[in-house]
């Protein structure tokens, strides 16, 4: 009967938002639990409750919050989506959100990641665009030793999958910042070209909102001697920061590229314009010969001798066509023409 009414419970907590919750000891994982039972085994020493959350509920939040002694400005926070990327401490425990992204439709999508972590227990509560972090615990259980130093390893493990996940849209991105590049030097970008130019330089600018405020998070986790964790660990968020770093080079080569591309495609707009100027004003020169000969004919002068010369007209047209030959010639050898 008692497992009935736990499996009960496990299946109204799936709907309100849990992904999965689980206990671990010396690394090695021991029972999947429920929410009502985190609080008892994240008190337990060498013990670490790691849970997920998506898009849950806020009774969901609240039974955290009584389990885990969460603040409630915390909770309140992790309750709603759009919430800019910070690193908090209430007491022995850490807020954290950070933003995440994945390729949607050639386009980035924009999620948020909160984490709790305090002693003996991790809580992620995603919002939005985000993978599955299934992966990652996987990865952590695969791996006792690294994982037997707790809820440090957990954290490491989250916040270097969100770094790794950028590193896969600059991937994607990089791609189609390739072909900006190819198509500027075939031909003039048309609108939907800089349609599309404006809205990677729009993404790229997002995701980098998104991606720096990371280095000021590791870098706070690396430092700061407040928190209880391990030393061993503390290389690790240098590492994770080392990858933020290596991200924004990424996003600040793609956004010069797409400003290199957009300059270069209006310089040979303007090459252009400039070219069908010259050409136009070569053909207005040489049109300019026979019009200016012909209305000077047209004034109906009485007293133009050459009127009744017999070779008057063959001379005005040989003329003609002497001139605009001479203007075609200098034109076409300037390359006018």
């Amino acid at each position: 009967m008692q497992a009935t009414d736990h499996d009960a419970s496990t299946a109204t907590d799936r709907a309100a938002g849990l992904v999965n919750a689980a206990v671990y000891g010396l690394g090695r994982r021991i029972a999947t639990i429920g929410i009502d039972e985190a609080g008892a085994w994240s008190a337990r020493p060498g013990h670490v409750v790691w849970i997920g959350l998506l898009d849950p509920d806020e009774s969901v939040l609240k039974r955290l919050q009584h389990e885990f002694s969460l603040h409630d400005l915390a909770i309140e926070d992790a309750g709603k989506a759009h919430q800019r990327p910070k690193i908090e401490q209430y007491g022995d425990g850490l807020f954290i959100v950070a933003r995440t992204a994945q390729m949607a439709e050639g386009r980035i999508a924009f999620g948020e990641t909160h984490l709790f972590v305090g002693k003996g227990y991790v809580v992620t509560v995603r919002h939005g665009a985000s993978k599955s972090y299934t992966s990652v615990r996987e990865r952590c259980e695969a791996n006792p030793a690294q994982l037997a130093h707790g809820e440090d390893f957990v954290l490491y493990a989250v916040l270097d999958f969100i770094v790794d996940n950028f590193m896969d849209v600059i991937a994607a991105l990089h791609d189609q910042v390739e072909d900006i590049e190819d198509l500027v030097l075939k031909r003039e970008l048309g609108p939907a070209d800089i349609e599309r130019l404006h809205w990677l330089r729009r993404d790229l600018l997002k995701l980098r909102g998104a991606v720096l405020p990371l280095v000021d998070v590791c870098r706070w986790l690396e430092n700061t001697p407040h928190l209880t964790i391990d030393e061993p660990m503390r290389h690790l968020f240098r590492d994770v920061t080392d990858h933020v770093r290596r991200v924004q080079e990424e996003i600040e080569s793609s956004r010069e590229v797409l400003a290199f591309s957009f300059e270069a495609s209006l310089m040979l707009g303007q090459s252009q314009q400039t070219e069908i100027t010259r050409k136009l004003s070569s053909w207005a020169a040489i049109l300019a010969v026979p019009t200016a000969i012909a209305g000077i004919y047209g004034m109906n002068f009485e007293t133009m001798p050459e009127l009744k010369w017999a070779y008057g007209y063959p001379m005005v047209v040989a003329s003609i066509v002497t001139i605009c030959s001479v203007l075609f010639w200098r034109f076409k050898r300037n390359r006018w023409l």
